[in-house]
């Protein structure tokens, strides 16, 4: 069992409160379990409301004391919280009637007065305990943090988070939470006087365990298991002359940055979104610019240099083996070794003709969640881009699938091929020799091989990660993967598939 790690802040008043609580809930998830300590009126009840009140992006939600009902519940939009306390207890055995034993899973737990049943508490939790200070105003108090067993790391990297704040002069800032994405990341604006940046946490880890020929999912095929991948392609991007965030702060040890705030205008519009021509027009013109230059394999980091991994064949092949591990076994369709072997020759041959083509940079995740549309700029530098991290050296052709099959919202056949178009046609006016046919059939296999991954992808966050939402997701790339299998050059893939890979179900609209 490691150490506890504990340190302790002073709170001159509520808003330095709110700053810390904020602070916590950006390092912490479902599962986990904060227990407040103190004497009556030690602000155990205001240090609760403020992490709930920052997890629902809602300063004015009601949060009463849970004193006389003695748990209160919150569905909120990262995950469920549940406050309690049990300053009423008279035994252990009560918790069981309030649904607190066992303790529930996949919500975060507030428990004030945990020492009414101390034998009851997980070993692995953080105490914040709170005790007043007059000495420092009326309203002021002292909180000591400790993190016990597990989350005595958690603890370490809070006060790595807080002592960064205060170095790059945003400890006072006001903290409001974004959303996150499918990631261990976590995001919260910084708003000081009237400027507003953005905090990132990137936690280092791996997605996955070593079952990769002894890698990590996320080491097998490129993904960032740091922050610093992030900072190199950000200033590679910006050189080049592409809308990428400035980063004004960074600790690169640790995972954290401040960073330029794009705002929220995105690329789509409409209910059910759609996307903005003029928009998609200027996303594909920078990825048409982008693919024409020579651009470097190496980038500088600080005293260092980063060097772009190459999206090789193993990599694209563990990612295509997301489907049958994870998704042809929720359709009741698992295959057996023969046909499993069969699958992977088949797309090893496939792929050996992208494989072949001049690399470029590769920005992965090149759709519309992770573009943000920058109206005072112009061109292609009014398109910024913010997510970048698992940028490899691959086929032109992976990026223009991305945005125009995107995984999130419906693009209309219609839509994709007149986007198409007018990438082949850019890339054909500033180099004369660009195979435009050539072109197409890179784009079907490219398609296929994502849309392959994405159904094992989101299969799996349903089912390993409790993120069930990405299931509605399936129909939709099982239409893109339709079109892709259309293409004569994949006609073996699509009889495989027709035999072997039985469609989603829909998922019920709600």
């Amino acid at each position: 069992m490691s150490a506890p790690t504990t340190f302790s802040v002073a709170l001159h008043n509520e808003t330095a409160t709110a700053q810390l609580m904020a602070d916590v809930a950006l390092l912490i998830g479902p599962g986990d379990v904060i227990t407040l300590t103190g004497d009556l009126g030690a602000g155990k009840t205001a240090a609760a409301r403020a992490m709930i009140r920052y997890l629902a992006g809602d300063d004015a939600l009601e949060v009463p004391s849970p004193t006389f009902t003695l748990v209160q519940g919150y569905e909120l939009p990262p995950f469920p919280v549940m406050h309690a306390d049990l300053y009423r207890i008279e035994d252990e055995s009560e918790l069981e009637e309030i649904g607190l034993s066992p303790l529930p899973e996949a919500t975060l737990v507030l428990i004030e007065w945990p020492e009414r049943a101390p034998s009851a508490m997980p070993q692995d939790r953080i105490d914040i305990a709170l005790t007043h200070r007059p000495a420092l105003g009326s309203n002021a108090r002292a909180a000591d943090i400790t993190g016990h067993g597990k989350a005595a790391a958690i603890v370490a990297r809070l006060q790595a988070l807080r002592e960064f704040l205060d170095a790059s002069g945003y400890i006072e800032a006001t903290r409001k939470r974004m959303a996150g994405d499918a990631s261990t990341r976590s995001y919260a604006r910084l708003l000081r006087d009237d400027e507003i940046v953005i905090l990132m946490n990137s936690p280092q880890r791996p997605d996955g365990a070593a079952m990769y020929n002894g890698k990590s999912y996320s080491a097998a095929v490129h993904l960032a298991e740091n922050i610093k991948p992030f900072v190199a392609i950000d200033e590679g991007l910006r050189a080049q002359g592409i809308s990428a965030p400035a980063i004004h702060h960074s600790d690169l040890d640790h995972g954290f940055l401040i960073s330029e705030d794009f705002g929220s205008d995105g690329v789509i519009e409409g209910d059910p979104p759609r996307p903005i021509a003029e928009r998609y027009e200027a996303a594909v013109d920078l990825l048409a610019v982008l693919h024409g230059k020579t651009l470097p394999e190496t980038l500088p980091l600080g005293d260092q240099t980063y060097a772009i991994p190459v999206f090789d064949t193993e990599a694209l092949l563990i990612e295509i083996g997301l489907m049958p591990e994870w998704y042809l076994p929720d359709r009741n369709a698992p295959l057996d070794d023969d046909k499993r072997a069969e699958f992977l020759v088949m797309w090893r041959e496939l792929l050996k003709k992208p494989l072949a083509t001049p690399k470029t940079w590769i920005i992965r995740d090149y759709h519309s969640p992770n573009l943000i549309w920058l109206s005072n700029r112009t061109g292609i530098e009014r398109v910024g881009v913010i997510d970048f991290q698992d940028t490899v050296l691959g086929p032109q052709s992976y990026d223009v699938v991305s945005l125009l099959q995107d995984a999130r919202i419906d693009v209309p056949e219609a839509i994709e091929l007149t986007l198409l178009s007018r990438y082949i046609k850019a890339r054909r006016a500033s180099d004369a020799s660009f195979d435009a046919a050539g072109f197409a059939e890179l784009y079907a296999i490219m398609s296929a091989q994502r849309n392959t991954r994405l159904l094992g992808t989101f299969a799996r966050l349903n089912r390993r990660d409790g993120k069930p939402h990405y299931l509605r997701h399936q129909p939709r790339i099982w239409t893109y993967l339709q079109r892709s299998l259309a293409h004569p050059a994949l006609a073996h893939l699509r009889d495989w598939y027709l035999a072997n890979a039985p469609p989603p179900q829909r998922q019920a609209h709600g």
